[in-house]
């Protein structure tokens, strides 16, 4: 027997007792069993209103699992903490546009479907094989994905701001 089918079974036997609605104790009786109607309703909504919550906080749980799984084998740098804000380059230094990708951000993944931006139709996609990474603009804040072959080339220009952003691979030139 649920709440609301309980204060409904005590409405009932009050009705029962034949006491007049019209008295004292009929009056009182009835604004009791009427609290007790509403109370027990509220308390019936908020057990699924809990439900549905409980529900969320599992998609929840499911999908913060999945992320975990995703980046359990990534690795901040040692100096995380200390990276330069985006702030931090002016423009009056020529190493300025000179970025390590550790230390900026860059993270490198396995694409099997990506989209081609110069393809004619927006909805066909174009299969990729390759590694591709992202990179954050320091002056605009645009991310901007690019392949290994652009990433040899040593440098990239941000579509966004026209920034040329160059990439030091740590490959010591002779």
């Amino acid at each position: 027997m649920t709440i609301v089918e309980k204060a409904a079974y005590l409405k009932g036997l009050t009705e029962g007792l034949g006491v007049e609605p019209e008295s004292r104790d009929g009056k009182l009786w009835s604004a009791l069993n009427d609290l007790l109607s509403d109370m027990a309703h509220e308390i019936e909504d908020l057990q699924a209103s809990s439900m549905d919550y409980a529900d969320v906080i599992d998609d929840i749980c499911e999908d913060l699992a999945y992320l975990e799984e995703l980046t359990s084998d990534l690795e901040l740098p040692e100096d995380y903490d200390e990276l330069e804000d985006e702030d931090d380059f002016d423009g009056d230094d020529e190493d300025d546009n000179v970025y390590d990708l550790a230390d900026y951000g860059i993270r490198d993944f396995d694409e099997d479907d990506g989209e081609d931006e110069n393809a004619e139709d927006e909805d066909e996609e174009v299969e990729y094989d390759g590694v591709m990474y992202d990179v954050t603009c320091p002056s605009c804040g645009e991310e901007i994905s690019f392949d290994e072959e652009t990433l040899e080339k040593g440098s990239i220009t941000c579509p966004n701001c026209g920034e040329v952003l160059e990439f030091d691979l740590g490959e010591d030139k002779e």
